[in-house]
C-alpha cells in the first residue's frame, strides 16, 4: 500500500497514516506562476495499491484539478490500482437538472475521476444516494452516523428528537434517530434563492424536547439557523444541537452560527476548518473509520461488517 496526500487536507492524511501505522509517500505538488498545477511521484509506485487522500476542501476546483493530475500520474506510473479517498465529494448538491439548461455537475466530476484513472472511490455521506450511480467503478460510501451516535449517546440527553431541515434529508435523519433511539421531526423548507432558506412548518413534537438538527453539511448555515429559529418559536428545549458531517462553513456561516446560539455544533474533520470557527464547535475525527475501511479492503474483508459492529 502506498498512501499519498494531496494539498487539500494534510492533517487528515497525517492522522490516517498514523492510524494505519504507515508513512505518507513523497510527492511533489507545485503551482506555476500561470496557475497551472504540477504533480510528480518522488518514488516508484509500480505495481502498488495507491491511496490518494484528497477531499473537497475550501478550494474545490483546485483540489479536483490536482486530484485528476495525481490519478493520471499514478496511472502512467503503472500503479496496480488507484484508490481515491475523498471524504467530501465536491459538487454533490448539483446532482440533477433542477432548472432548465443546468449541468449535472456531480455526474461530470464522477466521469472525470474515472477518465483520470481512478479505480475505486472512498467517500463519506454523499448528498444523495443517486451520485453513487454516476460511477462505473466501485464506490464505498461510508456512513458517519455511527460516529455521531457514539458521541451523543455519551451525553445522555433528555428526551431527544432528531430534526431534518427538509423532506430530502428525512431518510438520513430517520436512520440516525433509529441508531440513537430518538424520535424524528421534519421541517418543510423553501428556498427563495440559493443559500437562503425559509422554514414554513415543523412536522413532529418538539415542544420542551432536546433537538438535534441533523444534516449532511453546513455551508452558509442558512438552513440550520432558520431551523433553530423555528424550533425556538415552537418552545423546544433552549439547548439546541446541530450535527453535520461536512463543515464547509462558507460566507456568513460562522457569524450566523454564533448569533443562533447553539448549545453545540458537532461536525467531522472531513474538510479542513478555517481559522475562524463558530462558538461551541466540536470536531469528531474520521481517520479511525477510514483506516478500518482501508484495512478491510487490503485484507479482502467486508466493509459492511464495520457498521454492523458499530450499531
Amino acid at each position: 500500500m502506498h498512501l499519498i496526500a494531496g494539498s487539500s487536507h494534510p492533517q487528515l492524511a497525517t492522522s490516517l497514516a498514523k492510524e494505519l501505522h504507515t508513512h505518507l509517500g513523497s510527492i511533489t505538488l507545485k503551482t506555476f506562476s500561470c496557475g497551472e498545477c504540477y504533480v510528480r511521484f518522488d518514488d516508484s509506485i509500480r505495481g502498488k495499491e495507491v491511496y490518494i487522500v484528497q477531499t473537497g476542501g475550501l478550494h474545490p476546483n483546485e483540489d479536483l484539478m490536482q486530484l485528476f493530475l495525481i490519478c493520471q500520474a499514478a496511472k502512467l506510473s503503472f500503479a496496480r490500482r488507484i484508490h481515491v479517498v475523498m471524504p467530501h465529494f465536491p459538487y454533490a448538491r448539483q446532482d440533477r437538472v433542477a432548472e432548465p439548461r443546468e449541468p449535472i455537475s456531480a455526474k461530470l466530476v464522477a466521469h472525470l475521476l474515472e477518465e483520470a484513472g481512478a479505480d475505486h472511490v472512498i467517500t463519506l455521506d454523499l448528498h444523495s444516494d443517486q451520485i453513487q450511480g454516476f460511477f462505473s467503478i466501485p464506490v464505498d460510501v461510508l456512513d458517519a452516523r455511527p460516529i455521531f451516535t457514539e458521541y451523543f449517546k455519551k451525553k445522555n440527553l433528555t428526551d431527544p428528537v432528531i430534526v431534518s431541515t427538509d423532506a430530502g434529508g428525512a431518510k438520513r435523519a430517520k436512520k440516525f434517530a433509529d441508531m440513537l433511539g430518538a424520535d424524528l421531526a421534519i421541517m418543510h423548507k423553501t428556498r427563495p434563492t440559493h443559500h437562503e432558506a425559509e422554514i414554513i412548518d415543523v412536522v413532529g413534537r418538539v415542544e420542551g424536547r432536546t433537538c438535534i438538527i441533523f444534516d449532511d453539511m453546513i455551508d452558509t448555515a442558512g438552513s440550520l439557523v432558520s431551523a433553530c429559529k423555528a424550533l425556538k418559536a415552537r418552545k423546544a428545549n433552549p439547548k439546541i444541537y446541530a450535527a453535520a458531517t461536512h463543515a464547509v462553513l462558507s460566507g456568513p456561516a460562522v457569524e450566523r452560527l454564533n448569533k443562533a446560539g447553539f448549545a453545540e455544533i458537532v461536525v467531522t474533520d472531513s474538510i479542513p476548518l478555517q481559522k475562524t470557527k463558530p462558538k461551541g464547535l466540536k470536531v469528531l475525527p474520521i481517520a479511525p473509520l477510514l483506516a478500518r475501511v482501508i484495512r478491510s479492503i487490503e485484507s479482502g474483508q467486508s466493509v459492511t461488517e464495520i457498521y454492523r459492529k458499530k450499531k
